[in-house]
């Protein structure tokens, strides 16, 4: 290899080397997605169990809703600040997933709104 075209070499090299080192320190780590909070709920002739529960904000929620009793009108959850509601079938377990952006109080009901329960939001 001629004197010159090593020269063009290492530099072109070097050059590759700078620029992969800057770009990794531009970039910097990936960020990872934020835990899942999981709440199981039940329905019970009581209402929903536990009547209130904790989940802090800017974390997904999922709620495991379980309505173990035929003696409710929850057979359905509504959360209208999310535009959420599900069925509640006897015996089978309902996910349901959402993100609160914002402490404070969430609240969510059977469908007739008589059955009712709260997220705090910290």
């Amino acid at each position: 290899m001629k004197p010159f075209h090593a020269i063009l070499v290492t530099a072109a090299l070097l050059a590759a080397m700078a620029f992969a080192a800057s770009a990794g320190s531009v970039a910097g780590p990936a960020k990872s997605a934020p835990k899942e909070q999981i709440v199981k709920l039940t329905v019970t002739p009581e209402g929903f169990e536990p009547a209130t529960v904790r989940v802090l904000a800017g974390r997904p929620v999922k709620l495991i809703v379980t309505r173990k009793t035929k003696k409710t009108c929850a057979t359905d959850i509504v959360i209208h600040g999310y535009g959420i509601k599900k069925a509640l079938p006897l015996g089978r377990p309902v996910e349901v997933v959402f993100t609160p952006k914002q402490s404070g109080a969430i609240r969510y009901a059977c469908a007739m709104d008589m059955i009712a329960g709260r997220i705090v939001v910290d």
